[in-house]
């Protein structure tokens, strides 16, 4: 075991330098195209598709919040919300909104997702907790400057 331990200090070393910026742009990226392109299956051009009215109110019923609020509610959102995290602005106001929808998907909606939607938490609690990175217009606008 003491051979091995020098070699994985220097690769711990190593893996330190890679940068945050890179990982957090990562963490928006991809989750945002899941809500993103799940927000345009929700819409023929520029209004809200038939079909989620019909699933809103019949496969995503929400206790408490009428159908027809959730699909507008949502259908809004998930075009928002990914654009912003894409670009790095109110980073973490979006990644809390996103984290919002998915334990709202989680709870109510489809509780048996919970590996995928695990994902989609980690990576906004990373988003909300360590913020955009460099490659943001939070960075820039010198509204997170963390890193």
């Amino acid at each position: 075991m003491n051979s091995i331990t020098p070699i994985i200090s220097r690769l711990n070393l190593i893996l330190s330098h890679l940068p945050w910026s890179l990982a957090a742009f990562g963490l928006r990226l991809f989750p945002a195209s899941v809500f993103f392109a799940s927000g345009r299956s929700k819409v023929e051009g520029f209004s809200i598709a038939d079909s989620t009215w019909f699933l809103f109110e019949h496969e995503y019923a929400l206790p408490l919040i009428p159908s027809a609020w959730a699909a507008v509610a949502a259908t809004l959102a998930e075009h928002i919300l990914p654009i912003l995290l894409v670009l790095g602005l109110g980073t973490r106001f979006a990644a809390l909104g996103v984290l919002a929808m998915t334990a709202v998907i989680q709870i109510f909606v489809y509780p048996t997702a919970w590996q995928t939607h695990g994902l989609w938490a980690a990576c906004m609690l990373a988003l909300i907790s360590q913020g955009p990175g460099r490659w943001s217009l939070d960075h820039v606008l010198g509204l997170d400057r963390r890193e």
